[in-house]
């Protein structure tokens, strides 16, 4: 699988907090939590962020509470996924049982905000378009790709189930 969406960076440590502020914490809709994806770190980020985007960081994205609303809130507002130097573990295994892919490249300080990048999740190979440079991550591996292509574990399991996907 292979997306392009242009980059919103954001820098180390950037904790569950900032993703999804705790006052928000009284739902569980992703579509409310959308409304506030982002919001202590950037105020207008939810208001300006395309379907497709995605959120370029530095190490440690994800730190702070275990709370799954801090990977619900990102997929809900449109973002394809997010790339950084590194996760906080409870994050980065939140993200993929929600559904969003996160991939870990240690030259996130090469992509600027605002360009256009195009990620194959497959190879993990990251390229800056219109300049054809391309970086290295870590692919996903195919069972979290699974998780992802079902939109989550919850999903994952009704699919291996035979259930439906609702």
């Amino acid at each position: 699988m292979e997306i392009t969406g242009k980059v919103w960076r954001f820098g180390d440590d950037v904790d569950t907090d900032l993703i999804i502020p705790a006052r928000y914490l009284n739902t569980s809709d992703p579509a409310e939590l959308a409304k506030h994806c982002m919001e202590d770190a950037d105020p207008e980020f939810a208001g300006r962020v395309s379907p497709g985007d995605i959120i370029v960081a530095g190490k440690n994205f994800g730190c702070g509470s275990s709370r799954e609303h801090a990977p619900i809130a990102i997929k809900a507002a449109g973002l394809a996924c997010v790339i950084a130097k590194s996760f906080a573990r409870i994050f980065y295994r939140n993200s993929f049982n929600m559904g969003l892919p996160i991939l870990e490249c240690p030259d996130t300080d090469l992509f600027e905000a605002g360009k256009a990048l195009t990620v194959n999740f497959d190879t993990g190979e990251i390229m800056l378009v219109g300049d054809d440079t391309r970086f290295s991550s870590k692919p996903i591996p195919p069972f979290m790709q699974e998780l992802v292509q079902s939109g989550g574990l919850m999903q994952h399991i009704r699919k291996r189930l035979g259930g439906s996907d609702q």
